[in-house]
């Protein structure tokens, strides 16, 4: 339902453009009287007393329009009283009074006689809801108003824009009536003028409208409307660019947070562990089954599946070491299959008691959504999370690498293992260690994961290809590396899938690592001194 038709009822005209008129309760005799027409009368008749009940300046007036439109507004039949029904589900409501806002409990449904709404009508109602937001006291629903009303303003409501900017004290909500009154005078009337407002408009009813002007008879319309077309252009291209750059950014994130616990493992034991990726697949479980205790409290299991996954996977990880690796050491083939092998037997322990299925692990409220930068841009939260989660898990990494006792043992032990011996570190009491710290770590990168993908057992074979290719590039034990590699290859992969596709951007990616290596061997630092003489 347009503008136009919602508009050529005066008193509902009246109410939404006048900007003097402040909102406060009718009586409720009459209040009364008009929700009861409302029920009694015909579609037909319905649409002027939905105008009216808009018109009327009530602050209910709202609450009982979205109720209607959602068929939430109805009568108790033995007493008449108007009700908004809270919860519709099962034998009995939860409703409340529409009059005075009083909770009346749980009513039975057969007890409830509920308004009835066509959706022509209903369209009508969403129509004047957009509208009457123009007028609410809340900064943010005039904001949506205003941005609802471009491509949808009439004669009539252009007259009165005017003076809505006027009166209006936010400058987002200026600018965005500001450019939908632009947009008529475009599509309307074909004033060059206004052109200037839409050049650099993100909107798409915007560019709606200058491509229309564009097929203009009028020369100098359609050079205006071109030249502001190209300065969009150049503009929406920018903000692709921001957004490729934020997606690879986040996967770069996902891969440093899956490599870096692999670099200290690599680099300190030299032992290339296929297993890598069950750990991160654990770590993902881990949150999974955290949720399954506590249901109904997504936010709380997340934030406690980040020590559980750590000490989940550190675990699993020490297992592996004492079990598996410690046998081999120095039979790199024999590793790498052992490894593989105990990779199999992670993801057939999880099908079978679990499931081959993926499991659902529940986004929090504070991480769902976006941050809007612009009308072509906008930031998903979850993904700004895992950037700022990976970056807190590389600073502490950083400072027990730097600062303590452990780090000084590990880096003494990844640069001479017989000399740090001799000095008295006890290299197999660092190798359990630093294995744990680094399955650990490939456990947080689960719980990160789990919340931008599935959760499966082939999760964790997704990752350990790209993990190894990051810690050959960024240089074998070196977290700076790691970093900078993680992100770089993220972003190189993003920047390319959109033009050759997934998988031939992967191949890609390996033929150019492949080729750096064949320049620099160890990666983009590496080791120096004695460190790189083995």
């Amino acid at each position: 339902m347009g503008i136009t038709r919602l508009l050529s009822h005066p008193l509902l005209a009246f109410f939404l453009l006048c900007p003097g008129l402040s909102q406060a309760k009718v009586e409720d005799s009459e209040a009364q009287k008009l929700l009861t027409t409302l029920a009694e009368s015909s579609f037909a008749e319905k649409k002027e007393v939905v105008n009216q009940i808009a018109g009327s300046g009530d602050e209910r007036a709202r609450g009982w329009l979205e109720s209607y439109a959602s068929n939430k507004l109805g009568r108790i039949e033995s007493s008449g009283q108007f009700i908004i029904v809270l919860e519709n589900r099962g034998r009995d409501w939860t409703v409340e009074s529409a009059l005075t806002g009083e909770n009346l409990g749980e009513i039975s449904r057969r007890d409830i006689d509920t308004i009835r709404v066509n959706n022509a009508l209903r369209n009508e109602l969403e129509s004047i809801l957009s509208v009457i937001d123009l007028k609410s006291p809340d900064e943010d629903n005039r904001l949506s108003a205003a941005r609802a009303l471009k491509g949808s303003v009439d004669g009539t409501l252009a007259e009165r824009i005017p003076e809505l900017i006027e009166t209006e004290e936010s400058a987002s909500v200026q600018a965005a009536l500001t450019e939908a009154l632009a947009i008529y005078k475009v599509e309307e009337q074909g004033d060059v003028a206004a052109v200037a407002t839409l050049s650099g408009s993100l909107n798409s009813e915007a560019r709606a409208a200058l491509q229309q002007a564009m097929r203009s008879d009028d020369a100098a319309l359609v050079a205006a409307a071109t030249e502001a077309m190209a300065s969009i252009e150049q503009k929406l291209t920018l903000n692709r660019a921001a957004e490729t750059l934020y997606f690879g950014l986040s996967l770069g994130s996902v891969l440093v947070l899956a490599a870096i616990g692999l670099a200290i493992t690599f680099g300190v034991m030299g032992v290339i562990n296929m297993a890598h990726g069950e750990l991160i697949m654990l770590g993902a479980y881990t949150t999974w089954g955290m949720q399954q205790l506590l249901p109904g409290q997504p936010g709380l299991a997340l934030l406690l599946s980040i020590p559980a996954g750590f000490l989940v996977a550190a675990l699993a990880g020490v297992a592996i070491e004492r079990t598996v690796i410690q046998h081999l050491k120095g039979r790199p083939l024999e590793t790498l299959l052992a490894t593989f092998g105990v990779s199999l037997i992670l993801q057939q322990l999880v099908r079978t008691v679990i499931s081959p299925l993926n499991r659902t692990v529940i986004t929090p409220d504070w991480m769902s959504g976006s941050v809007m930068i612009n009308e072509a841009l906008s930031l998903t939260l979850n993904r700004l999370y895992v950037i700022g989660f990976a970056l807190v898990v590389f600073a502490g990494l950083m400072l027990i690498m730097r600062k303590t006792r452990l780090g000084l043992e590990v880096r003494a032990v990844t640069q001479n293992r017989a000399m740090a011996r001799s000095m008295g570190i006890k290299a197999t009491k660092v190798d359990i260690l630093t294995f744990a710290l680094g399955s650990g770590v490939a456990g947080l990168a689960g719980v990160a994961l789990s919340q931008i993908t599935n959760v499966g057992p082939n999760l964790g074979q997704s990752y350990i290809i790209d993990s190894f290719m990051v810690v050959v590039f960024g240089g074998v034990g070196n977290l700076w590396g790691t970093l900078l590699a993680g992100m770089t290859l993220g972003t190189i992969n993003q920047l390319l899938e959109p033009w050759v596709g997934a998988v031939l951007a992967k191949i890609m990616v390996l033929v150019f690592i492949i080729l750096f290596i064949q320049k620099r061997p160890r990666g983009l630092f590496p080791q120096k001194g004695r460190a790189a003489e083995g």
